[in-house]
């Protein structure tokens, strides 16, 4: 599916880091681009910025979600791409000692279940309401296209790191859930792909120290640096445009394989 003059898109959290990125990459491309995020002034700049729309939303709300959607259709029609790049992170170990006194305590499972929320049910949330949404359309092509999904998941979906329980399981999630979608919605012509990201340059990397991010970079067997969000936007759009790509989950991490810690 060519990104064209005028395709509307959806790209949750679009107003920084990969988000931002692919927002901004199919902006550039013509298409209409409607930004879900938390982050109403980064958000509106952004949009501003590309010519779109900003919509505040919390993907774990089916009323900020069922608004964003009428208010992202109602400037731009009923879109055609859909990018997920909403979610969050943290690291609590299952259980733990203390190291002062001894003590044990587990992971707060309200903590666990907030990740599970944003990254995976957000996720399906948005996908199940845009796809809902694209089986209105008439077909772009002979083939029978009607749109384009791409999630965003995480290698440590598949090799988490100590204290990633949490998010490995809802990038897991994410993973798990590709290939069953993109079947249920093959007979429709829309196609769902995944990206697993690496160790990638964002607002939130670029608050630790440099010393933690050379390390980080070092780590990653070629090249030896962090990944640019222009390199995520890069494969979003080679996914969304390939008629071909369809029920991946594709890692993109300079060939990275996560250590335990």
């Amino acid at each position: 599916m060519e990104i064209s003059s005028n395709t509307p898109a959806v790209v949750t959290g679009g107003a920084s880091g990969l988000g931002e990125a692919t927002a901004r990459a199919i902006a550039a491309k013509g298409a209409k681009v409607a930004i879900f995020d938390m982050n109403e002034e980064k958000g509106e700049a952004v949009a501003k910025d590309i010519g779109g729309i900003f919509c505040k939303v919390n993907v774990t709300s089916d009323e900020d979600v069922d608004a964003g959607f009428a208010k992202a259709r109602e400037a731009h029609g009923q879109e055609r791409i859909l990018v997920n790049c909403a979610g969050i992170g943290n690291a609590i170990k299952t259980a733990s000692r203390s190291k002062e006194d001894g003590s044990i305590k587990h992971f707060p499972l309200s903590a666990f279940d907030f990740v599970i929320q944003v990254n995976l049910i957000g996720t399906f949330r948005c996908i199940a309401k845009s796809a809902a949404g694209m089986l209105t359309l008439d077909p772009l092509s002979e083939d029978g296209d009607r749109g384009a999904i791409v999630n965003t998941a995480s290698v440590a979906g598949e090799d988490g790191q100590m204290g990633q329980a949490a998010y490995a399981a809802s990038k897991g999630g994410v993973i798990g859930m590709t290939l069953p979608i993109a079947r249920d919605l093959m007979s429709e012509g829309i196609r769902v792909n995944t990206i697993l990201p690496g160790i990638f340059n964002t607002p939130l990397m670029n608050a630790a120290p440099p010393q933690v991010k050379d390390a980080l970079a070092a780590s990653v067997p070629f090249p030896k640096r962090l990944g640019n969000p222009a390199e995520y936007a890069m494969l979003a759009v080679t996914m969304i445009e390939c008629g071909y790509f369809n029920g991946e989950d594709v890692r993109l991490d300079g060939a990275i394989r996560m250590a335990p810690r």
